[in-house]
């Protein structure tokens, strides 16, 4: 799957499963995916397109859920979740029905179309709700195995755009995290596009006697907590780099999680900084945010010699 964005791979995957089993319905609001051209053609019948109506879309999945059915609502993050924050804490979370909802447009992947558009609070507000289940998928056979997985509750799945490098094959993703690189003076923890992110700048903070274990961790909630801290117990330092708000992003569930275990691990949170950004390009906006590999690296040195 080289060459499919993660929205394809996701799709193409869900394609395969509905074409085994009659109660999965597919609804959304999109026009322009040709991984969405099969459904409209093949599963007339799993397939609803409900127009610009966002949160009715929402209402709709709950009630098809409510009478048995697999639903997987898709639509851009702005519009999913963030229109429809209401209908899914009351619909979704509140009935904890198991109605997966996929945004594409993490982060600044939209970069050319303004922050009407940037997927950078979603983390934040999602995770507030109980019983929801978050996923990065940082590559797009992680996305369609996050297509393949069961759930019996909410889930929100978020999506980049591009098409990413492969770093992971067809395996099952089960463990809340994974590590595509090992190292032994302090861990990188990522998820979605800044895992690609981490591991450039694991590279270069070699030239710098500095061997940095990157952690890919995909299920944003719930965390596998344990299995966390056992991973970083005893790091020198520990950062968490994302592309969203610093605010409420993996870097305050990461501090939460440290907090919350009386553990003194010193944390470094790189993320988006709280405010809207009017540039454009996705490089650009990470130079503007201290996203970019010359400034991580820099912030990272900096912690590590303090």
């Amino acid at each position: 799957m080289a060459d499919l964005t993660m929205r394809d791979a996701f799709l193409d995957e869900l394609f395969i499963i509905a074409s085994k089993d009659r109660d999965v319905i597919l609804i959304t609001n999109d026009l322009g995916a040709p991984s969405l051209d099969k459904f409209r053609r093949d599963l007339s019948s799993q397939f609803i397109h409900g127009g610009i109506s966002e949160q009715n879309q929402v209402n709709l999945a709950a009630g098809l859920a409510m009478e048995g059915k697999r639903v997987f609502l898709y639509s851009i993050i702005p519009f999913l979740p963030l229109r429809c924050l209401e209908q899914i804490r009351l619909h979704l979370c509140v009935k904890d029905l198991p109605v997966t909802l996929v945004g594409l447009g993490a982060g600044y992947a939209y970069d050319k179309s303004g922050p009407t558009h940037h997927g950078i609070e979603d983390v934040a507000i999602m995770r507030a709700l109980p019983n929801m289940t978050i996923l990065t998928p940082s590559d797009s056979n992680m996305a369609a195995a996050f297509a393949r997985m069961d759930s019996e509750r909410p889930r929100y799945i978020r999506l980049d755009r591009e098409g990413l490098p492969q770093l992971y094959g067809k395996i099952a993703f089960t463990d809340g995290f994974i590590s595509p690189r090992s190292g032994r003076d302090m861990t990188i923890i990522a998820t979605g596009y800044m895992v690609h992110q981490a591991l450039r700048v694991s590279n270069e903070l070699q030239y710098h006697d500095i061997y940095a274990r990157v952690l890919d961790l995909y299920r944003i909630k719930p965390v596998n907590v344990g299995a966390l801290l056992q991973a970083i117990q005893g790091e020198k330092l520990v950062v968490t780099l994302e592309e969203h708000f610093v605010n409420g992003g993996i870097g305050s569930i990461v501090a939460e999680i440290l907090a919350d275990n009386g553990k003194s691990i010193p944390l470094l949170r790189l993320g988006i900084p709280n405010h809207y950004f009017h540039d454009y390009g996705r490089e650009t906006l990470h130079k503007l945010c201290g996203l970019d590999e010359e400034s991580i690296i820099k912030r990272i040195r900096t912690a590590y010699d303090a």
